[in-house]
């Protein structure tokens, strides 16, 4: 009997040749195996026809750990015999199926640490140990398919020792496209900031001793370079502060040991499962009442963005030095990608760093860390990068035509729906400037390529003005595309629907700005969706607010304090107590006051977010966002030791739910209560309102289910709180598992919506 079989998923660069190889052999049969040009795989296999059902269940049941198989097509071919074994074949560039990927770079495995700290072996003290179970994937493979002179590692052929092990199929290493050891591998080496090479024998480990001493270093890794400090000094953090121009947004720390981050953060079982995955995500840990690291890394905050090392390189910087962590920021000039190229490291963070801790492989493609929090045992991405891009969110359904989403402004990434499976870019960031216009571009040829998907449809946000509504404008008109805009808040609940299968939602849908239908600023929505009547529209919202001074009221929270309470009381004594707090100080009170009379002329906007800013300035928890989402972070900081002291009943007049009162009753009692108690209220009176709301408008509708999405169900209080309500009303609670809540996500809703729903 001769069957061909051609495998599609994640299967290049995840040992499944060697493991097809082995798979045949056990079952006696011959032909060959060989990668393709699409990122799938071709088998030929000739033998008994009970032997090759034999193989077809181990290859489903027996599959190598990292491999994801999504379709196993077989084909009995006529015709004699024609192999007298069973090889791995040189690759073929055919592309005929589309849909299969590269997988996400991969953490170092246990047999490869192993190995980095055994004496006898001849990759002993090797940064670079990596085997067919871990290291880098994404972030080295320029073209298909998955072959070593399609990556950045051909610059580096292999010795004979680990040539032998690439060829001999009883080896970890067989076929292992990133294979290396410290005589043909990449070498290490470190530099002073202007890229003069110091003398040393053992720069990794120097690099660690200079961090621990209070030296900055710029460290190269997988997929960009990162900024490392000490966690325990001061000084480092405060310069690296200045020249960052970062003065509260929380750093990132990379912690040398498991049992080193529950020496200042708490852990549970889902966050240290999460912690020491093969992904390495940054997770979100409650600081432990025993926190003893800088409060210069995370200020203000209840929490710290904790991640485990994830290369040889990372746990050797903590070999000559007692210190629990570094700090292990992204390298990026702000609202700029990540940094990944040499040159471009010496020029841009040469004025910020003391040292530069250089390899000698070049990054196909930047990716940033993935960033992640836990609410009560349920994984929440903050951002969705390295080690998930670009593995596919498995849908249930096929789209009819392939769609490439560009996201929003903020946090954002690319989507490719193609069939069942939707490919979500690494983190691209704030698309403002032309070099974050080009890595969106770049990375989505490199995802259209990767997937071979052949795009029908671009889809964008509504907004007219968005960079990459723009870009979706041009590559419609440049392609031949269809151009579908889509409802940012739409598109928010459309993910959340796709990602768990329902047909039916009333989504409540919180965030701090994104465009309305008809121009208006929306933020605090409720939204019912339904596939079966082919409807979505907003059915319920939060009070509308005047911004005063517009985008500055997103920057001086104050300033929307002062907007909501204007409407109640007169704030202007209240602004000249805190004059101090604005640029311009009086003569700016001044001129908001002018405004406020004259309310007619000032935008309005139903953010949820714009209301937990005005509760955090009201609190006195903040008083300028330098950072995306900064005073809400801070008031659910605050709110953590809390208690519903204010009890509000949520007031609500036809579909509007009522915010002037609420801050009113925050400011009139500010003395008079605890704060942490009165930053709980406001989101107890926020959440509550709106699960009621929701559910009010989900039990008239006859719909069963209730979601949350937006920026906002980052927020773990808020989400608690509505998930309490809307379950005690006997509905189901939905909010984001597999992709990020906030704009992170927004591309795959922006996806979905196109390639299914499409009202």
């Amino acid at each position: 009997m001769r069957v061909k079989v051609r495998v599609t998923g994640i299967i290049q660069g995840v040992g499944f040749r060697p493991f097809i190889y082995r798979i045949a052999l056990k079952n006696d049969l011959k032909g060959y195996v060989r990668n393709m040009g699409d990122a799938g795989v071709e088998i030929l296999l000739e033998g008994e026809e009970d032997a090759i059902n034999n193989f077809l269940r181990d290859l489903k049941n027996e599959k190598p750990p990292l491999a994801q198989i999504h379709e196993i097509l077989t084909t009995t071919l006529e015709g004699e015999h024609e192999y007298t074994d069973f090889r791995i074949v040189r690759s073929s560039e055919e592309t005929e199926l589309s849909g299969s990927v590269i997988p996400p770079d991969v953490a170092i495995c246990n047999e490869c640490l192993k190995e980095l700290r055994d004496e006898r072996n001849p990759r002993y003290d090797y940064f670079f140990i990596t085997c067919t179970d871990c290291g880098p994937r994404f972030t080295v493979i320029e073209r298909l398919p998955y072959d070593r002179e399609n990556t950045t590692m051909r610059d580096f052929p292999m010795c004979s020792f680990c040539q032998s092990e690439y060829a001999d199929p009883s080896n970890r290493r067989f076929h292992a496209q990133t294979v290396a050891c410290p005589k043909c591998g990449p070498r290490a080496y470190l530099t002073t900031n202007t890229g003069e090479e110091l003398s040393c024998n053992d720069p990794i480990r120097e690099a660690g001793r200079l961090i621990s001493e209070g030296f900055i270093v710029a460290v190269k890794g997988y997929g960009g370079f990162h900024v490392a400090a000490s966690t325990l000094k001061d000084e480092p953090l405060i310069r690296l502060r200045r020249a960052k121009h970062r003065w509260q947004k929380p750093f990132a720390i990379m912690a040398r040991s498991l049992e080193a981050v529950k020496s200042f953060a708490e852990v549970t079982p889902k966050e240290a499962e999460l912690l020491t995955s093969y992904t390495r995500p940054i997770v979100l840990l409650k600081k432990s009442a025993g926190y003893y690291l800088s409060e210069l890394v995370a200020p203000g905050l209840h929490n710290v963005g904790v991640m485990l090392p994830y290369t040889g390189l990372h746990y050797m910087l903590f070999d000559s030095v007692s210190d629990p962590a570094f700090v292990m920021t992204s390298a990026n000039p702000p609202n700029q990608p990540i940094v990944k190229d040499d040159d471009e490291a010496l020029k841009t963070l040469g004025g910020i760093v003391d040292y530069f801790l250089f390899h000698n492989r070049r990054i196909a493609h930047r990716c940033d860390d993935s960033v992640m929090r836990v609410h009560d045992e349920k994984q929440v991405f903050i951002r969705r990068s390295r080690g998930y891009a670009p593995a596919p969110v498995m849908l249930r359904e096929k789209a009819s035509k392939c769609v490439l989403a560009l996201g929003g402004e903020l946090n954002n990434t690319a989507c490719i729906l193609n069939s069942n499976k939707a490919f979500i870019s690494q983190h691209v960031g704030d698309v403002e400037n032309v070099e974050t216009r080009e890595f969106l571009r770049n990375a989505t040829e490199h995802l259209a390529h990767l997937t071979n998907s052949k795009v029908e449809v671009v889809a964008c946000d509504l907004h007219p003005k968005f960079t990459t509504t723009k870009l979706a404008q041009e590559l419609a008109t440049k392609n031949g595309w269809q151009l579908i805009q889509v409802q940012h808040h739409f598109a928010h609940v459309a993910a959340l629907m796709a990602e768990h299968g329902v047909d039916e939602i009333v989504g409540v849908c919180c965030d701090g700005y994104g465009y309305g239908i008809n121009g208006e600023a929306w933020g605090g929505e409720i939204i019912f969706a339904s596939r079966r009547s082919s409807e979505i529209k907003r059915v319920a919202h939060l009070e509308e607010q005047p911004m005063v001074g517009g985008d500055l009221a997103t920057r001086y929270p104050l300033r929307m304090a002062a907007g909501i309470l204007h409407k109640r009381l007169n704030v202007e004594d209240w602004l000249m107590q805190n004059k101090r707090f604005f640029p311009h100080g009086e003569s700016e009170v001044c001129l908001i006051l002018q405004q406020l009379g004259k309310e007619r002329s000032i935008i309005k906007t139903t953010s949820c977010g714009r209301v937990l800013d005005a509760a955090a300035a009201v609190l006195g928890l903040c008083y300028e966002r330098t950072y995306e989402g900064e005073p809400a972070m801070k008031l659910e900081s605050a709110a953590i030791s809390g208690k519903d002291v204010l009890q509000l009943k949520p007031i609500t007049e036809g579909d509007v739910l009522e915010t002037t009162d609420m801050l009113l009753e925050i400011f009139e009692k500010r003395d008079k209560c605890a704060l942490a108690d009165l930053a709980f209220s406001a989101h107890a009176y926020l959440a509550k309102g709106l699960a009621e709301l929701a559910v009010e408008k989900a039990l008239e509708k006859g719909v069963k289910t209730v979601g949350f999405s937006g920026g906002v169900a980052c927020n773990e209080l808020f989400t608690k709180l509505m998930r309490e309500t809307v379950e005690a009303a006997g509905l189901r609670f939905l909010v984001h598992e597999a992709v990020p809540p906030g704009d992170g996500g927004l591309s795959f809703g922006q996806a979905v919506y196109a390639g299914f729903f499409h009202f």
